[in-house]
């Protein structure tokens, strides 16, 4: 079931017990187009989620460039094309703040996904590739709601089987 569906669902399901109001679903969901797809695109902060946006930071990369990719078919589908200042960031290193999307159970994190916007749904994910790190670290990170920077070897993937655009290894968390 797609991510929309489930999540309209759930609203509907609240709504009809009480427990949210069935025009708080109009308001809570952006409107999407056909060719903005859940789960695509560089992501919305909502205005009526309880995490504060990413405050700015001259010290980290910014999202505005990691988002900026543009499209182009391919024999595979569809592949980035990064512009130069994007790849520019590959092989060095390089800082990202962004919000802990954990791939594992458990407290502490090696492996996790960092988003430009939190997640507002355990079963969506906030945005396209162009929105997320992939993130190795060199040693467990706790896990938090709170935005987290982590500084670490930057990767820009041009045609990665995973589907990501960027990965981040040797990562540490960085205030």
């Amino acid at each position: 079931m797609k991510c929309l569906s489930s999540c309209f669902l759930v609203g509907v399901l609240l709504g009809l017990t009480g427990m949210l109001p069935l025009s708080s679903l109009a308001q809570s969901a952006p409107a999407r187009t056909a060719s903005a797809a859940w789960g695509s695109g560089p992501g919305l902060h909502s205005p009526n989620s309880p995490i504060a946006p990413l405050p700015e930071r001259a010290d980290v990369v910014p999202w505005a460039l990691l988002t900026a990719v543009r499209m182009r078919d391919g024999r595979k589908g569809p592949r980035p094309v990064f512009n130069a200042q994007q790849l520019a960031l590959h092989f060095r290193m390089q800082r990202v703040q962004g919000f802990m999307m954990p791939l594992e159970p458990g407290e502490k994190q090696t492996h996790f996904l960092l988003s430009a916007v939190p997640l507002t749904c355990s079963f969506c994910i906030p945005g396209g590739p162009e929105s997320m790190v992939e993130v190795f670290a060199r040693t467990a990170v706790k896990y938090t709601t709170e935005p987290l920077t982590v500084e670490g070897k930057f990767a820009v993937l041009e045609d990665d089987s995973s589907g990501m655009y960027y990965r981040m290894t040797h990562a540490v968390s960085v205030r």
